[in-house]
């Protein structure tokens, strides 16, 4: 591992350039010093600083971005594998319940937090935008923890608190029709915090945290979803977003429960969720418009005229049954499309290159002519320059380019991925799983090299965690056994929506 102010000069490597008829130059050197990259050229040894620690590429490891995970939940990275696939309202019973005898300690959240990011690091994704929904409340000390966990790691991250401010009967169709007496009661109780509590959270993450870490640190803003929040609070986080030039996270249209909800709630009068924002004045450039599923012509307009943002998740959507996202229409827009997690349980790992994957081969299915499918050069440029400009951070992120921040990975082209190398592009895409990651640097910093991270003990951080969740299994059953209780009517909530014509559809195999 190499100190925060120790230089690095790569010699011999290969460069990932998407401009270059390959994908690739060299070999070569690149030079860093600080937490950027200072130079690119031959014999760099004669200009690195005294000291410079000196990593071999030997004409056979490729220097890439880092990978960027553009949308990620962090709270749930202990439960993956946990559930069955089931839709997203149905599933979000079971993943986050507001069950007061759930509430982590610091030291939990600090953990599954941690989980994450080891994983992240393993494999080459040096930033993340972490949309943390902490339920049941986002208290101060657990803030600090996820983000104590980032800065420790070592990894490039961005929060936002991901809370419902409104009751759930005001969030979802159908429902309030549904429910019987004990359900009716849940879902027109109010939601855990109030407008003025949330801000007062965002107040601590942004005083103590925004710009931490020499920057590597940073907060959000997040409304969820329009559905889940009043107009006045997304208001007012669009605006403190604004004062701290910072994304909004927004989730919309991920699945056609959503679609509905412009008829079947009056606020909405007919509008999808796309154009109700777009109508608030609250579609801007540093929205960033999650999943966007179930959106028409008329809404990637509107998210192409204000400048704003998606964030792709086709491994989530995938495992949730929400849909395929219309990727080349959003393309064909130049919006700037990103790639995501979503998060450990409905991805079950955090793992970019599956995310690569997915992406390079969910959109095959859509029914278009093959020559409109996703090339390995596009999704590429979904991870590393949309991802990039997703965090708000395109001059300094998803390019090997002197002057841009030094997030790096190292791959062994010597591996069975890339042996025999045929295409660069095509092989990152569809071939490459994290086995072939050798070095993983942040900041300028080397934070992983071979299969471990380096910044903390590992070992006593998976051993310490395996023996606290596997202590919480039992509150968890519990949860989920209370959650059972009220499938029955979240799941035929999802059966009606499924049977209402909303003019689209974006399910595989023949289904309406």
């Amino acid at each position: 591992m190499t100190s925060p102010n120790q230089a690095v000069l790569f010699t011999d490597v290969l460069v990932y350039d998407a401009d270059a008829p390959d994908a690739v130059t060299g070999p070569t050197d690149v030079l860093v010093t600080g937490q950027r990259i200072a130079a690119i050229g031959d014999a760099l040894g004669r200009i690195a600083p005294e000291g410079a620690r000196v990593v071999e590429g030997r004409g056979h490891h490729l220097l890439a971005p880092g990978l960027i995970n553009a949308h990620f939940h962090s709270p749930a990275n202990h439960l993956k594998g946990m559930l069955p696939s089931l839709p997203l309202e149905v599933f979000m019973l079971y993943e986050s319940p507001a069950d007061e005898a759930l509430r982590p300690s610091p030291r939990e959240a600090y953990l599954r937090t941690m989980l994450a990011a080891l994983e992240m690091l393993r494999g080459g994704t040096t930033s993340v935008q972490d949309d943390a929904f902490v339920m049941p409340t986002p208290e101060p000390d657990i803030i600090d923890a996820i983000m104590s966990a980032y800065a420790d790691a070592g990894i490039r991250a961005t929060v936002a608190l991901d809370q419902p401010e409104l009751p759930e009967a005001d969030k979802l169709p159908f429902l309030a029709e549904i429910a019987g007496p004990e359900l009716a009661a849940a879902i027109h109780g109010p939601a855990p915090l109030s407008r003025a509590d949330l801000l007062d959270r965002y107040a601590h993450l942004f005083e103590k945290w925004h710009g931490a870490a020499g920057g590597r640190l940073r907060g959000a803003v997040s409304v969820s979803a329009p559905q889940r929040v009043s107009v006045e609070y997304f208001k007012e986080l669009a605006e403190l977003g604004e004062q701290h030039d910072v994304p909004m996270f927004v989730h919309m249209l991920e699945t056609k429960v959503q679609r509905v909800l412009a008829t079947e709630q009056p606020r909405f009068d007919g509008r999808s969720l796309v154009r109700y924002t777009a109508d608030l004045g609250l579609l801007r450039e540093r929205t960033n418009v999650i999943h966007a599923v179930w959106v028409d012509g008329d809404d990637l307009d509107l998210i192409a005229e204000a400048g704003a943002t998606v964030a792709h998740n086709p491994v989530s959507n995938l495992r949730l049954g929400s849909g395929i996202m219309p990727f080349r229409e959003i393309r064909r827009r130049g919006i700037p499309i990103g790639l995501g997690v979503d998060e450990a349980i409905c991805n079950d790992a955090v793992d970019m290159w599956s995310v690569v994957r997915g992406a390079g081969l969910v959109h095959n299915v859509s029914g278009l002519d093959s020559d409109l499918w996703p090339s390995a050069a596009e999704v590429l440029d979904c991870l590393w320059t949309g991802g990039a400009r997703v965090m708000g951070q395109s001059d300094d992120l998803g390019a090997v380019t002197v002057g841009r921040l030094a997030d790096l990975v190292l791959i062994d082209l010597h591996s069975p991925a890339f042996t025999p190398l045929n295409d660069i592009r095509g092989q990152l895409v569809y071939c490459e799983s994290g086995g072939s990651v050798r070095l993983t640097m942040v900041d300028g910093r080397v934070v992983a090299e071979d299969g471990r991270v380096r910044t903390v003990d590992e070992v006593a951080l998976l051993d310490e965690a395996r023996e606290l969740f596997a202590a919480r299994k039992g509150a968890l059953r519990a949860a989920h056994a209370g959650a059972a209780r009220f499938q029955p009517a979240y799941a035929e909530m999802v059966r009606r929506a499924a049977a209402r014509e909303v003019g689209m559809n974006r399910w595989a195999g023949g289904h309406a």
